[in-house]
């Protein structure tokens, strides 16, 4: 295991302090079960002390823990997917459904320190949605979860429902705000928090890092190049592949694993922007294959342990470890590694894809492959016993602020302002993980050459930048002037959330930006280093940089990448200066992670939920319908009689728009297995990765669609019969939805 900079192992003589304290205080009350209500409706309340009997040093190293999970599959079908920004990626079905996963850790000595970390399967936090889910907490629990103590965490997937975020620019795509997909993330989220709520209980933290090989690749290394040669050789290369654990365990004497955080930095892209299901990507998968690993007979999101696998700085980090070549049949080019400087492929870059580890066989191959390397990642150190105890304080602090003209000194003592959102050329090239479009192409800086037509073409998108902007942004040549662009409401955000946790040693930088690998080492460094300086923690400080979170706003790059404009310096919303001030606002509220510091900053301007008057183009559905002396769920193609592992069993329904009714907690199909007593066991549903469930409209008049429902059979799947079942919801021309089902004839398989 690689070792935790700068960290010791607690002196075994302070943990044996810590258990033999809590016992004695433990065992000298009546029972057990009292213990356990006490602490439970401590943590409840949430704002009432414990008994004086158990202070602080007593109890440090335990924390009140408690994990949930909660289904947030927005609409699978007629509804973009965010990620890509791709019209032509509007979703089909599903391949697996999306979770957040939901962590919380509170001081047993003050409750109301508390942090809840909620890592959702979707592509990033958001202002709204974030808003939304305190809304509802706060009329459940009343005074306990605030803004400053819940972080949502997006894994970062690219193969999620789309349309839920808060300003326009990312609802473009999605034909405006789809409220649909935006209540299924705060109503499963809310309902993740709730099980974790409920579950708090004593137990411990332990803490670890390791390397893992082979699940990533630096995306932009030409721009990574531009960093300082003597800051590069501090490093082993041009990607951060350290993950680091957080291990949650319930119990003091008879312990019990209940679920772990980790942070390792690669974009969820392993799935390409051709896919059309429902997805998690490499982060969901790695989870699935945990909680399955430890609860082999359970359900997909219904185990007890809880397994996040969260993202981090990967800003320039892609899970297509092969590399990027030019995909040109007939051209000289074709199978050759794209040009380096800028990505492209005979001055072009639509034909320079990056290739995960599975490109022979498919991108779901290649998602398998990496959520794989992430899994044995987290089992090896779940399994070490080098693991450190985490002790000490919780805290968390939040602010919000404007990015569009913040004014802070530099090092230097230089004063220097941060710019309103703009997003350059490059950012219209995009990567190698999904090209852009035209004749855009990533290393757009103002010295190069673009095609004067944009010029024209994007005066009449968003406002053309003032001279100041320009010269505030330089050397990004604008593209999309963003910051100015306030109709039918704002595009982008100017207004960020800045936030942290604090859990004993353990920091975690909550960032609003996907942060490139050496913007986001500077800036743990520098957070570390201050922590040390000014005695908040000790050496033993462990920092960890986690996004994006709770506002989605764009890329960070150092200003030396910055410089090269690539896709990242493109989408670096703020300007040159954007990281420096992101150090500077982070490590200015390191002060308030102190353990005698309990009140929080000023909020800073609140950013304006603009939900309420959202535009949405999306249209409804209208009605389903089967022709006559036919009913839904009818069977259109049954499976044969016998199947073979590895064979891939289809059947198609005669089905309904799945926009009817999302089946929250609940599944569109079933595989089931014959039990010696005549019954059926449930063994797949819709999200499990063997499974895909694929809908389409056959006339779009007469409302007709149909279903098509694959399963891949399993090398461990064992003999016996089986059969498929469809479950789905029909809408009238009155408006009346009713569920129906279908099943197929019994299969079996040898």
């Amino acid at each position: 295991m690689a070792p935790l900079a700068g960290q010791d192992v607690l002196p075994a003589s302070l943990s044996e302090l810590v258990g033999s304290t809590w016992r004695s205080i433990r065992h000298a009350i009546p029972s057990n079960l009292f213990t356990k209500a006490m602490i439970g409706t401590l943590a409840l309340l949430g704002t009432i002390s414990p008994p004086q009997d158990i202070n602080r040093p007593n109890l440090d190293g335990v924390y009140l823990l408690g994990v949930g999970i909660g289904d947030v599959t927005g609409p699978v079908v007629e509804t973009n997917m965010f990620g890509y920004a791709s019209m032509a990626q509007t979703d089909s079905g599903v391949h697996m459904r999306q979770w957040s996963r939901v962590f919380i850790v509170a001081d047993p000595a003050d409750p109301s320190q508390r942090v809840v970390y909620i890592n959702a399967d979707i592509s990033a936090g958001d202002t709204a949605v974030r808003r939304g889910i305190l809304t509802k907490l706060e009329e459940l629990y009343p005074g306990i979860y605030t803004e400053a103590n819940v972080a949502l965490v997006g894994t970062h997937s690219h193969s999620g429902v789309g349309g839920y975020v808060n300003n326009l620019l990312p609802q473009l795509t999605s034909l405006g705000f789809v409220r649909q997909t935006y209540d299924a993330i705060v109503d499963g989220t809310v309902r993740a928090i709730s099980q974790a709520h409920e579950s708090l209980a004593p137990g411990s933290l332990s803490l670890g890092n390791t390397i893992v090989h082979d699940a990533s690749i630096n995306r932009s290394p030409y721009s990574y190049l531009a960093n300082p040669e003597e800051e590069r050789a501090r490093y082993p290369g041009d990607l951060e592949n350290t993950m680091s654990l957080l291990k949650f365990t319930h119990g003091l004497e008879s312990e019990s694993d209940i679920g772990f955080l980790s942070w390792f930095a690669v974009h969820g892209t392993s799935i390409y922007e051709n896919n059309t299901l429902i997805s998690t990507d490499n982060k969901g998968m790695a989870a699935f294959l945990y909680e399955s690993y430890m609860e082999p007979d359970s359900m997909p999101g219904h185990a007890n342990f809880v397994a996040g696998f969260s993202q981090s700085t990967s800003g320039d980090v892609s899970p297509n470890t092969l590399g990027a070549f030019c995909e040109s049949p007939g051209k000289p080019w074709d199978g050759e590694p794209c040009e380096f400087e800028r990505s492209t492929c005979g001055n072009r870059t639509q034909e320079c894809h990056g290739r995960g580890p599975g490109f022979m066989i498919s991108d779901f191959k290649s998602n398998e492959i990496i959520g794989a390397r992430q899994f044995e990642g987290a089992k090896s150190l779940m399994e070490s016993t080098d693991l450190q105890r985490v002790a000490g304080p919780v805290r968390s602090v939040h602010t919000y602020v404007d990015m569009s003209n913040y004014t802070f000194a530099l090092q230097n003592g230089t004063l220097v302002t941060t710019c309103p959102p703009a997003l350059g050329f490059g950012f219209a090239g995009g990567t190698t993980d999904g090209p852009g479009a035209f004749d855009f192409v990533q290393g757009s800086n103002s010295s190069a050459h673009h095609n004067p037509m944009w010029d024209g073409v994007k005066g009449a998108v968003t406002p053309p930048p003032s001279e100041e902007d320009k010269a505030c942004h330089w050397p990004k040549p604008i593209l999309l002037n963003v910051g100015a662009a306030h109709k039918p409401y704002h595009w982008s955000p100017s207004i960020v959330d800045i936030q942290i946790f604090r859990v004993g040693q353990l920091v975690m930088l909550i960032l609003p930006s996907e942060f490139t690998t050496m913007s986001g080492r500077r800036l743990r460094e520098t957070m570390r280093a201050k922590l040390i300086e000014d005695g908040i923690i000790g050496e033993d400080a462990y920092v960890v940089a986690v996004g994006p979170a709770n506002t989605y706003a764009h890329y960070t790059t150092t200003r030396e990448e910055y410089s090269i404009q690539r896709y990242e310096g493109g989408s670096t919303l703020y300007g040159p200066n954007t990281l420096d001030a992101y150090i500077k606002l982070y490590t200015g509220l390191a002060s308030y992670l102190s353990e005698d510091v309990t009140e929080q900053p000023p909020s800073g301007p609140i950013p304006e939920d603009l939900t309420p008057n959202a535009i949405s183009l999306q249209k409804p559905v209208v009605k389903d319908s089967v022709p006559p002396f036919r009913k839904f769920g009818d069977v259109l193609e049954a499976p044969g009689p016998i199947y073979f592992r590895g064979d891939t069993v289809q059947a198609v329904f005669r089905g309904a728009n799945p926009r009817n009714n999302l089946r929250l907690e609940e599944t569109f199909l079933a595989v089931e297995q014959a039990l010696d007593n005549g019954e059926w066991k449930v063994v797949r549903t819709d999200s499990h990765p063997s499974t895909t469930f694929r809908w389409k409209r056959t006339q779009e008049l007469l409302g007709f669609s149909t279903i098509t429902i694959t399963w891949t059979i399993e090398d461990s799947t064992p003999d016996g019969d089986y059969r498929i079942v469809y479950y789905g919801d029909a809408k009238s021309l009155s408006g009346n939805i009713e569920p129906f089902n279908g099943t197929t004839s019994t299969f079996s398989v040898m």
